[in-house]
């Protein structure tokens, strides 16, 4: 079930990057490519079979999995952006572009280099289980790895989830709300990773449905307001020739 949903999210996810690809060579939109096309990458680092061929290209030493990480970072970050900006929400772009957000990214990927080159990553492992199983030390720094992996998403997610409930709510085009929405629930799926350490072995597939339904709700979301931005665009032009003539 879950290498089902992996293979689905990264297919639904390169299809959207690539029905992009002409707006983008067009100069339409790229930060809204960059974003799906590292949503790409990312689930692509997280499926076992490339992850073990490009970490072996890397040196095998999990250097795939530390990329993994920024290459979510860089995709939430550029999506905080172009989301706040969206929809009006400044508030929540002060909080991811301003001084607090820097410093917030900073102190995470501090933290999380650190404890990464804390631990003996040598041997190509998915999610550094082979890693985490090597005694308790390396359990615990595998463990406080992922939470620092994960917080700096969960605070950009909730920097925007406020403003996506209230344009879901508001009234705007059926697309944008549910897009927004989609959004929101993203949003809120990012948010619950900080809970995972409390989340017991025997469930930890649940982990994999969250992280993937967040995904799929960001990628999903963001091509509905994208598509809806085409259609105001056509009933624009044919309101505009309808007139001229």
């Amino acid at each position: 079930m879950i290498e089902t949903l992996q293979w689905t999210t990264l297919a639904i996810c390169a299809f959207v990057a690539v029905a992009r690809v002409p707006s983008t060579l067009r100069g339409e939109n790229r930060s809204l490519f960059g974003i799906f096309a590292m949503m790409t990458l990312a689930i692509l680092l997280s499926i076992q079979g490339p992850y073990l061929v490009i970490d072996q290209a890397l040196g095998g030493i999990n250097l795939a999995n530390l990329l993994l990480r920024f290459v979510i970072f860089g995709a939430i970050y550029f999506m905080g952006i172009r989301i706040s900006r969206g929809f009006g929400a400044d508030g929540a772009y002060r909080h991811i572009t301003g001084k607090t957000g820097m410093l917030v990214l900073l102190v995470i990927s501090t933290v999380m280099v650190a404890l990464f080159f804390s631990m003996d990553t040598a041997g190509s492992s998915a999610g550094l289980s082979a890693i985490s199983a090597k005694d308790a030390r390396h359990f615990a720094l595998v463990e406080y790895y992922g939470a620092a992996g994960r917080a700096y998403p969960a605070y950009v997610a909730l920097a925007l989830v406020p403003a996506l409930v209230g344009a879901a709510r508001d009234r705007l085009p059926a697309l944008v709300r549910t897009g927004a929405g989609l959004l929101a629930l993203g949003g809120a799926a990012v948010a619950l990773t900080l809970l995972f350490p409390v989340i017991p072995p025997e469930l930890g597939q649940i982990e994999f449905i969250i992280n993937y339904t967040a995904i799929l709700c960001f990628v999903v979301g963001l091509a509905l307001i994208w598509a809806a931005r085409v259609v105001n665009g056509r009933s624009t032009a044919r309101k505009r020739t309808s007139s001229e003539t």
